[in-house]
């Protein structure tokens, strides 16, 4: 349990540390390690509201805006949106998502007023608690996370953390503690982005349909298909068959202590 609400942190904050990181770098300072924008009617949501938000959120909004709702593959981080920041209790969200942004590449969606809400109580809570880890948190530097052994760490990519099925020091990762460092690279180790999961949909007539995942929950499954267009069923008259090539390192998070992580870490920063 210790490593996971560890790794939850690093989550949270990697955002507004990876700036930081990069801002030695390059002496420029990017927007992530500036204080979001203040909320201008604060307001508050009941729990159960909000957790409904978080899982009705990842499935229409994760893929593009992250499961946090600080930024994915294509979508902007809503936790420092103006919009968000001046929403009161969905006047502004609300709108936006059922006419959704065609230019931008955000689709309109069909929700009732409850799933609305839920996802407006997520997206509020998720701004709070960036704001409340925002002011005073320092900046990691990569010296910091220098704690773990490169040996063992390998031993562990080609044994126990079965690494080496999926990923290769001299094809996908070569160069990689070059390309990457300190936060950039815990984040690209614990929580990769940019491969979206392939699911084949099976129908009753027996025709299949096979696409990208574009959301999935208790009721509905929808894809998009290689035209580009959105497709959905009940999941309840159909059969699935989905490959998350992500899986694997969902699962590892669950898996690692902190000194398998920092082994691993220190492995991949020895590959340039």
């Amino acid at each position: 349990m210790k490593i996971f609400f560890w790794t939850l942190a690093i989550l949270l904050s990697v955002a507004a540390c990876i700036a930081a990181a990069q801002g030695q770098a390059g002496r420029t300072q990017s927007p992530a390690s500036q204080r979001p924008p203040e909320t201008v009617k604060p307001q508050t949501y009941s729990s159960e509201l909000i957790r409904a938000g978080a899982g009705r959120f990842t499935a229409e909004c994760g893929f593009c805006h992250g499961r946090d709702a600080a930024g994915g593959e294509t979508g902007p981080d809503l936790t420092r949106s103006m919009l968000v920041a001046e929403d009161f209790r969905g006047d502004k969200i609300g709108p936006l998502l059922r006419s959704g942004r065609i230019d931008k590449g955000m689709p309109s969606f069909s929700l009732n007023l409850e799933e609305t809400d839920a996802i407006v109580a997520f997206i509020h809570d998720q701004k709070t608690k960036m704001e409340s880890v925002a002011g005073g948190r320092r900046g990691v530097d990569p010296e910091d996370l220098d704690t773990g052994d490169v040996e063992t760490g390998r031993s562990y990519f080609n044994g126990d953390g079965k690494c080496s099925k999926c990923h290769s020091p001299a094809g996908d990762l070569a160069g990689i503690g070059t390309r990457l460092s300190g936060l950039s690279l815990l984040q690209r180790m614990l929580y990769p982005t940019g491969a979206k999961p392939k699911v084949t949909v099976t129908l009753s007539s027996g025709e299949t349909v096979s696409g990208s995942l574009a959301s999935r929950d208790e009721f509905t499954i929808a894809l998009t298909d290689a035209s580009g267009a959105r497709q959905s069923w009940p999941i309840t008259d159909v059969k699935l068959t989905i490959d998350d090539p992500l899986a694997a390192h969902f699962e590892q998070l669950g898996k690692y202590t902190d000194d398998d992580m920092h082994n691993v870490y220190a492995y991949l920063q020895s590959l340039r």
